[in-house]
């Protein structure tokens, strides 16, 4: 394995999964419509915010131990799949990238040493 593929295949559950954040935090957004109150406005977008700050929780947890984040992602794509089943759209469209997220995770964690060989151990903090 090349330098650069090592990285590349280490930073990518990492990016993955904030982008992943990213998309949840847009669903937000409709918390501002016609005719609410700002108040309300804010507060229910605070709600919404919700889960993508639980993915950002999880990207902090998983940063050096990727197990954490492969067992997360995997049991958020579960949970959200089990409490979803009337809607199978919505299963795929956020437990699948959740899925996918967690093997990339598990994936990460499992060639973890082989990474730090080709690119060096990690910076001490």
């Amino acid at each position: 394995m090349t330098k650069t593929s090592a990285r590349w295949l280490l930073w990518m559950p990492r990016v993955f999964a904030i982008l992943l954040g990213l998309f949840l935090g847009l669903f937000a957004l409709d918390a501002f419509s016609e005719g609410k109150p700002l108040v309300q406005a804010l507060a229910d977008f605070v709600i919404h915010l919700a889960p993508a700050a639980v993915l950002f929780g999880v990207v902090a947890l998983a940063w050096r131990r990727e197990w954490i984040g492969g067992t997360a992602f995997v049991g958020l794509a579960i949970a959200y799949a089990t409490s979803n089943m009337s809607r199978p759209d919505w299963i795929l469209t956020i437990s699948g990238p959740l899925a996918i997220a967690g093997a990339l995770f598990f994936w990460s964690w499992r060639h973890h040493a082989q990474f730090h060989a080709v690119s060096g151990p990690p910076p001490r903090d």
